[in-house]
């Protein structure tokens, strides 16, 4: 009888069959092994099997051997990804809002085909996706494409930058004109993916949100700015930067109450030196860039956090409640004389 096209694929085959189909609940028999094998149009014997097996072990693969009610089984132990971890990255993608709805489906149908198929089905029944906040700017896995190649190639890129209209519609800034930098780095903060770069006309190091990014292009000339970006350490840029809104960076000291430990440390990271300040408050001294989105990490602790210095950055946050407060005492004034919303 003549072989099968696939009769020399044998090996990889049960391979493939075992991870896909075996894990620890769920053994597999040499009897179903063979029966796959036949749907492939692949003969095998009960002893070619095992022999298979060891093969497969010998190569590095960590199949078990199990026996229950006098029937042996075979099951992948250990696997590159083991659940817990591919919980974790399905979780990291449903999360990330800089992931299009489509590429999240597809990016977690992906991470599925690393577990046996009954792994996946506990891992299908954990995604929520439908209601997320996703961008919907598609060639965002372009982008970090083209970012990367003018990493790697020491090359500057050019780009066109926009924001969103109330109407959802794109707004290219510079009146629809390029953009022009080195990119240095790729960073996470606030759930947005930011490429850090230098601006050569400014002469400074800026950050750019990747998924407003569009028709970049890797240029020929190299990249400038690498001392600046040298002596940049990207972790402590990150908890300056608050939001990724630019601003002056400043040394400013804080007082906040003894409750608030845990956020200030998950903002300022633990090597933060908290000082006590009576028996309920503790100061800190951080470097920060001040900005609005600074001033509202402040106020959003209410009354439990405070600015001690420098004064002027103690009065620019009281310049910055004043108008805030001034907005909303504008529009109680508006509601009280019937002037919005009546008819």
């Amino acid at each position: 009888m003549a072989r099968s096209a696939n009769q020399k694929s044998k090996l990889l085959y049960v391979r493939d069959f075992l991870l896909r189909n075996s894990d620890q609940e769920h053994p597999v028999t040499v009897n179903q092994i063979i029966g796959f094998l036949s749907q492939q149009d692949i003969r095998a014997e009960r002893k070619s099997i095992y022999d298979d097996i060891e093969t497969l072990r010998r190569f590095g693969l960590d199949i078990i051997q199990t026996k229950e009610d006098g029937r042996c089984g075979y099951y992948v132990g250990d696997r590159e990804f083991q659940l817990p971890e591919l919980k974790l990255l399905v979780d990291s993608v449903q999360a990330s809002k800089f992931i299009t709805h489509k590429k999240t489906v597809s990016l977690i149908k992906k991470i599925e085909g690393l577990a046996s198929v009954y792994q996946a089905r506990q891992l299908s029944r954990q995604v929520f996706v439908a209601n997320r906040i996703k961008t919907m700017n598609e060639s965002i896995y372009y982008n970090v494409d083209e970012i990367h190649s003018g990493i790697a190639q020491n090359r500057q890129i050019r780009f066109h930058y926009f924001d969103y209209t109330v109407d959802k519609q794109r707004r290219f800034r510079r009146e629809g004109g390029f953009y022009q930098v080195s990119p240095f780095a790729l960073t996470w903060d606030d759930e947005n993916y930011y490429m850090v770069a230098y601006d050569s006309q400014a002469q400074v190091i800026k950050h750019f949100r990747v998924d407003k990014m569009v028709d970049i292009a890797v240029l020929e000339e190299e990249r400038d700015g690498k001392r600046a970006y040298a002596a940049l350490d990207m972790a402590v840029y990150a908890r300056k930067v608050f939001g990724m809104f630019s601003g002056e960076e400043r040394r400013v000291r804080l007082r906040f109450d003894n409750r608030m430990v845990g956020a200030v440390l998950d903002r300022l990271g633990r090597d933060a030196v908290l000082v006590p300040d009576g028996p309920d408050h503790f100061t800190v001294t951080a470097d920060v860039v001040v900005s609005p989105q600074f001033f509202a990490w402040i106020f959003g602790f209410h009354t439990l956090a405070q600015i001690v210095g420098p004064q002027d950055v103690v009065e620019e946050m009281g310049n910055y409640l004043a108008q805030v407060a001034e907005m909303y005492a504008a529009k109680e004034q508006e509601l009280c004389s019937g002037g919005y919303g009546s008819s």
